[in-house]
């Protein structure tokens, strides 16, 4: 088919490569516009961008889809179909009904559950067992389309969003080209979501990062890794220069009591309002992630020490 393809992210370049792979006229890819990057806030494309550039692609980045001549230009290409992966813009009407056969998303949760921007931190976060990738039909309410394809999976107890993410991204691919296949050939069926357990997956913002020792155990352990490595969960650590933000980028919840914040042990166990956490993985500010044994040989913290 004839197709135009809309992401931005790491996770939507396995896509875009699986529909080059089958064969599929790419007439023009749509990503968001550079944005600083790195160290040095140079700016630069997205992962997308980038691997479109490589292969030759036609590549717009709108700063609003909803733009009239965007929206001309969009119909002008005479598109079989749309596929969108993390775009991170809402399209238009004007947009989804361009193509001959309609726009396709493949989102990242078993919807109706977590609708929105960020579903699969959001599904770590609240702590959910089982999530997944489906491919729907676009329409202008936010994620309410029927669903043509699913495939779960397993969330396990030390997933991160960047392994989940990892996991996703090649099981989304193949299903998203199997399910245009099938599309093409007319046998796609379409199945409305359910009215019942809508939730909202809102973006994730660094304001609420900071972690609140106070809060349960388990609810802290599905924070850090929901949030890792973005915007990555952070506390202060005490030190004799005044405290030190450090982010928490891995975690498991153990069964383990004690004064919320406080170090049960020079390990990295800390007493939370509820059980205990035990950090896996950190983040000094300024220095690279790290394991927490290594973190520890640079920075010791003996059990009592009070983390805010």
């Amino acid at each position: 088919m004839r197709l135009a393809f809309l992401g931005t992210p790491d996770f939507a370049v396995a896509s875009l490569s699986a529909i080059l792979a089958a064969g599929h006229e790419v007439a023009c890819v749509y990503t968001q516009p550079p944005a600083p990057r790195g160290r040095g806030h140079d700016l630069k494309p997205s992962p997308v961008h980038a691997f479109a550039d490589s292969h030759g692609l036609t590549v717009r980045t709108p700063a609003s889809m909803r733009d009239p001549l965007e929206i001309a230009a969009f119909a002008t290409l005479n598109l079989d179909a749309a596929v969108v992966v993390a775009f991170g813009q809402i399209l238009p009407g004007g947009v989804l009904d361009a193509p001959r056969l309609g726009s396709f998303n493949l989102h990242g949760s078993l919807l109706p559950r977590w609708r929105g921007a960020a579903p699969i931190q959001r599904a770590i976060m609240a702590g959910d067992k089982v999530t997944g990738v489906q491919v729907m039909r676009m329409t202008e309410g936010l994620d309410e389309g029927p669903v043509l394809a699913t495939a779960t999976v397993r969330i396990d107890a030390l997933e991160t969003t960047a392994t989940l993410f990892e996991r996703l991204a090649p099981i989304g691919a193949d299903l998203l080209v199997r399910t245009l296949a099938d599309i093409a050939a007319g046998r796609a069926v379409e199945t409305p979501q359910a009215r019942e357990g809508v939730t909202y997956a809102r973006k994730i913002s660094p304001r609420h990062a900071r972690l609140d020792w106070t809060k349960p155990g388990a609810m802290l352990d599905a924070k850090i890794r929901g949030m890792s490595p973005a915007p990555g969960a952070w506390f202060e650590l005490p030190s004799e220069k005044g405290p030190v933000r450090v982010k928490a980028l891995l975690s498991a919840f153990e069964d383990a009591g004690g004064v919320p914040g406080v170090t049960l042990d020079d390990r990295l166990l800390v007493a939370t309002g509820q059980g205990a956490v035990r950090l896996l993985r950190v983040q000094r500010e300024g220095r690279g992630p790290q394991e927490a044994e290594v973190f520890l040989r640079g920075t010791p913290v003996a059990a009592g020490v009070r983390l805010s």
